[in-house]
């Protein structure tokens, strides 16, 4: 099997570009390392399918960068991580995406919570309200609160995303050798996709590395990296959890000055299903998604404010535009262009891209704006 390439910038003949049998792309000696000889990869992975401008810049530079890892002199050891990174998240976007269309929450929590604990209790009910609301529920896949939140969710409306370790091998029984199961070796691509493709999180209680998941997921908020999304702290009635959690936070954290005091509204705490439950779908209720276009920030919505509550708006958060104002817009040109909810009333705004608490506090009042 080959692919022949067309006339290079150089006026280079058409050449053959021959595969492996196992499908994989050899370049031949002949053909120099560059651009003719990335355009040439770039034909022979993507043959006679249709692709998009954006598609096959991205594929282009994604070859180029495996030039340079050829050139590099990069280890073995080295390829090998990036070789099994690109695997994991390739099958991971493969599983996620008929679904894409579909709200998801990602449930965090401790592997060793027991089934008897309230709190394993507790994450079941709310897997099983946030399922019943039309979501979907993302896991670990592993035990404990993973196991929970698969459990109440049924097996049809739930991913898991497990880790290879020594002491938790296999997925658990509610989503064992299931089609939206994927397998993981590293953390960074787990993490990753636990993150990516959820619109909502739950933090239960649980070890370090839900600790260190909850930690980046709000970092990742606060700095922009990931978008606005709902981050609910949830314990059971009583529990001190993350009562102590948040007295860490305002006495060690917010008093130094680490963060602002806007950087609290990035989560809240619930003690009851309903209540966590609320704070997941009550963001949705009218803000719906964001994109920037250019140096705009557009939010799309289900109903657009009205003319008084869109003054409101902009005096209450003047401080957090670089210019202008916050204001109604139609569907923009790469919004159309990519047919990205274009029948979606939306405002825009010049955000400062520095205080995403504030935004979120923005995205509230969005929220309770009747139009």
């Amino acid at each position: 099997m080959s692919v022949r390439q067309g006339p290079t910038a150089g006026g280079a003949a058409d050449q053959p570009v021959p595969l492996l049998s196992d499908g994989t792309l050899t370049v031949p000696p002949s053909v120099p390392a560059g651009a003719d000889s990335i355009e040439v990869a770039l034909s022979a992975l993507v043959g006679d399918r249709s692709v998009s401008r954006a598609q096959a810049n991205l594929l282009r530079s994604m070859l180029a960068t495996l030039c340079v890892l050829s050139q590099e002199g990069t280890t073995v050891g080295d390829l090998k991580i990036a070789d099994a990174a690109l695997a994991e998240m390739t099958e991971a976007f493969r599983v996620f995406s008929p679904y894409r269309h579909v709200r998801k929450v990602t449930m965090f929590g401790s592997a060793r919570t027991r089934p008897a604990d309230p709190v394993y209790l507790m994450a079941r009910d709310l897997a099983s309200r946030l399922a019943g609301a039309g979501w979907m529920v993302v896991t670990g896949a592993g035990p404990g609160i993973m196991a929970a939140g698969i459990e109440g969710a049924g097996r049809e409306n739930s991913f898991g995303v497990n880790i290879r370790l020594p002491m938790e091998a296999d997925a658990n029984p509610f989503i064992a050798q299931d089609a939206k199961l994927v397998e993981m070796r590293y953390f960074f691509t787990r993490k990753l996709m636990l993150i990516k493709e959820s619109d909502a999180y739950t933090v239960l209680p649980g070890g370090f590395g839900t600790l260190d998941e909850c930690f980046e997921l709000l970092t990742l908020i606060q700095v922009g990296k990931a978008e606005p999304a709902p981050v609910v702290l949830v314990e059971t009635h009583g529990d001190t959890y993350w009562h102590g959690w948040r007295r860490f936070v305002d006495d060690e954290v917010l008093a130094r000055g680490y963060i602002s005091p806007d950087d609290l509204a990035l989560f809240s705490v619930a003690t009851t299903v309903e209540q966590a439950a609320e704070e997941v779908l009550g963001f949705y209720r009218n803000y719906h998604s964001c994109r920037w276009v250019g140096d705009l920030l557009v939010l799309r919505l289900q109903r657009a404010p009205s003319k008084a509550e869109l003054a409101d708006l902009n005096r209450r958060f003047a401080g957090i535009v670089t210019s202008g104002s916050i204001r109604l817009a139609s569907a923009f040109q790469p919004e159309r262009a990519d047919s990205d909810h274009v029948e979606l009333p939306r405002v825009a705004l010049r955000f400062d891209r520095y205080h995403f608490g504030r935004l979120r506090t923005l995205i509230d009042a969005l929220n309770e704006c009747t139009g």
